[in-house]
């Protein structure tokens, strides 16, 4: 099981590496639906850590 720190850095990894290799993100220069919804989900979990 992870810890929660650990699917934090994930989340922040995935969210990173998506916008690296997406070509609508980087044609556009803006975050695709996937780009946000990656970003919902580490913006969510560090929201959790906080409360």
């Amino acid at each position: 099981m992870f810890s929660h720190q650990d699917r934090l850095d994930r989340a922040a990894d995935e969210y990173e590496a998506h916008l690296r290799s997406c070509r609508q993100c980087g044609a556009d220069h803006r975050p695709c639906p996937v780009a946000m919804y990656l970003r919902r989900m580490h913006n969510n979990l560090a929201r959790a850590d906080r409360g």
